[in-house]
């Protein structure tokens, strides 16, 4: 689905209107928190958490990337029962 919009001043920011077919199909309302980035060229916009609330543990591994994962800490041997 594709809509051309106008870009439009908002206080000392610039803002646009999502249309309602687009916010229903996403089920976006008033108050929902997006995140907003760049991909190469194109504006990403989408919902912080879904809209029902729930994370499911695909969603969440859907978000690890290379760019936001840590380097391996190494907590040294094994202390009392552990199985490595």
């Amino acid at each position: 689905m594709e809509s051309t919009i106008k870009i439009r001043k908002w206080g000392n920011d610039l803002g646009i209107s999502i249309p309602s077919l687009i916010a229903n199909e996403f089920s976006l309302k008033e108050g929902l928190h997006v995140s907003v980035y760049d991909v190469g060229n194109r504006i990403v916009i989408e919902p912080v958490i879904k809209p029902d609330g729930a994370y499911t543990l695909t969603d969440m591994l859907d978000k690890i990337t290379e760019n936001n994962t840590h380097r391996s800490v190494d907590t040294g041997a094994p202390a009392g029962n552990e199985i490595w």
